[in-house]
């Protein structure tokens, strides 16, 4: 695994994380969302690769929201057309489905710097899915211990997958913060972030 950059201990932990932040837009937009292997081609400096990366399954809210828009709007051209109607439209409606789900697919990926949820839609790093590595303070396997605070989720089950909880300072540097995520090798994620991977 290459080197983490250094930062001067001496900074404020704000300042490092915020750093880390713009260190992990830069690594990680020099790749593409489909292939996080190799570097864009626009790129003029070979960047250091991905850590980890994984792509995530649409959430079952975006997925319902996805099957009662398509069957409010076939619902609506048969009461107005009938079955003729909503034949000629299947297609359409099926393609736009793809491309919606395909759209929302997610990508939780870590940097040299920070850990992201990309959405491949949006074509960005989300900042509100993302945790510098300066903040990360433990990893462990399954749920969260009793005494962390109280976790968000991120990177939904998929067969095969198995569960992590982390903990980590919020942006500021103060208070604790956790969330679980899916991953599918639990080990390689929290080498990843910096930590060995603790079994409860």
């Amino acid at each position: 695994m290459p080197p983490r950059n250094r930062h001067d201990p001496g900074e404020p932990l704000a300042v490092r994380a915020a750093s880390a932040v713009e260190e992990h837009r830069n690594q990680v937009t020099s790749y593409g969302f489909l292939s996080p292997r190799r570097p864009k081609r626009s790129v003029t400096v070979t960047p250091r690769p991905l850590r980890y990366w994984q792509y995530d399954p649409v959430g079952p809210v975006v997925l319902a929201l996805v099957v009662v828009g398509v069957a409010i709007w076939l619902g609506v051209l048969a009461s107005r057309g009938g079955a003729d109607r909503v034949t000629d439209e299947v297609p359409l409606a099926v393609g736009l489905t793809l491309v919606v789900l395909l759209g929302s697919t997610g990508r939780t990926t870590v940097s040299d710097a920070a850990l992201s949820l990309d959405v491949a839609g949006l074509r960005q790093v989300s900042s509100f899915q993302l945790v510098p590595l300066v903040l990360v303070r433990e990893v462990v396997a399954g749920r969260p211990p009793a005494d962390w605070p109280q976790t968000r989720r991120r990177a939904r089950w998929w067969p095969g997958r198995k569960r992590v909880s982390v903990r980590h300072l919020a942006t500021d540097g103060e208070g604790d913060r956790a969330f679980t995520a899916w991953v599918r090798d639990p080990a390689a994620f929290a080498d990843a972030l910096g930590h060995p991977l603790r079994e409860l």
